[in-house]
């Protein structure tokens, strides 16, 4: 029986690396999505347990760099593209090129070899209508309108130090404004911002239950909470939405690398690339068509037409100083 483990404690339970027959999976896909994507994976591999853990971006980069000298994990999956750079999280890594990646365009995978990314998100508002109405609001389209002082304590955002969607959205605002301005902006929206949140999809839930009137997030929380009946509607900024690649990557410490690979080699497989269709609107693996439901709400079918540029190597290497001046601004 596959053991499917999404608990923080998980490192403990664990004194080495998996051994044949056994993989350890660290991931940042949502809760829902992992289990979904892990599910399909041991019907391919069962003659494979698969341990995994779970953690929002910041956290699993801080776990990844605790763990270094001793790594707990054989793979690393569904993890930012703009994290999975740091050098101490790629020293750790090992190239691997696998079965059909060649099938991805280069501009998603790494010159070494270390990562490819299969999937991505995009920032979005959450926004609930119900909550609109009793204010006498009118629905944002842009970042902009969230500085409007009537949506004064009614957004509520993710915290960047801990979420890859956060931190995605300070830095492509900061892109797309430069330092001074984007800052200056950034600041006039903490005066309307109710509260950071430590993961991407908590403000869409928050907005989704009436508790605020938006939730900034990312574009399959949106989708999905749409889809359950919460009555939200979804907005992609129009400045541009910030966006992330979800990396995939071998650990070279594993003791079990035959196993790892062939579960690299799966993950851009064609039935991996249907199951990413039905949670991503970014899927770098070519073919597929987007769920109708996507387009009901509000996605286009191009989605290249509302992503902004984002420059991941930037974003990847101001990390530490964002987050710092994040920090000593808002916290």
């Amino acid at each position: 029986m596959k053991t499917l483990l999404a608990t923080s404690a998980l490192a403990a339970l664990l004194s080495t690396t998996a051994l044949a027959g056994e993989l350890t999976v660290y991931t940042s896909y949502e809760e829902d999505e992992a289990a979904a994507f892990l599910e399909l994976a041991a019907e391919a591999m069962p003659d494979i347990a698969f341990n995994m853990l779970r953690l929002s971006t910041g956290d699993l980069a801080a776990r990844i760099i605790a763990e270094k000298g001793n790594p707990q994990h054989d793979v690393i999956w569904g993890f930012a593209a703009s994290t999975i750079v740091n050098p101490e999280i790629e020293e750790t890594l090992e190239p691997y090129t696998p079965v059909g990646v060649d099938s991805i365009p280069a501009a998603f995978r790494s010159e070494d070899d270390k990562w490819f990314a299969v999937t991505g998100y995009m920032a979005a508002f959450c926004v609930n209508n119900e909550r609109l109405e009793t204010l006498g609001l009118e629905a944002p389209t842009s970042w902009a309108d969230l500085l409007k002082p009537e949506y004064q304590g009614e957004v509520v955002m993710p915290n960047p130090a801990s979420s890859g969607t956060g931190y995605i959205m300070v830095s492509s605002l900061l892109q797309m404004m430069g330092e001074e301005a984007g800052w200056a902006m950034l600041d006039q929206l903490d005066g309307n911002v109710a509260q950071y949140i430590k993961s991407g999809s908590k403000p869409c839930h928050a907005a989704s239950a009436g508790e605020y009137a938006v939730g900034a997030s990312y574009d399959m929380r949106a989708i999905k909470n749409i889809a359950e009946g919460f009555p939200i509607s979804m907005a992609i900024p129009s400045e541009g939405s910030g966006n992330e690649l979800e990396a995939n990557a071998l650990v070279a410490s594993s003791d079990n690398k035959e196993d790892a690979r062939r579960f690299l080699d799966w993950t851009v497989t064609t039935e991996a690339a249907t199951a990413y269709l039905d949670w991503k609107a970014i899927v770098t693996i070519p073919g597929g068509t987007m769920p109708q439901r996507f387009i009901d709400a509000g996605l286009p079918e191009d989605t290249s037409t509302v992503l902004h540029p984002t420059d991941f190597g930037a974003a990847a290497n101001d990390r530490a100083a964002i987050i710092a001046e994040w920090q000593s601004r808002y916290e």
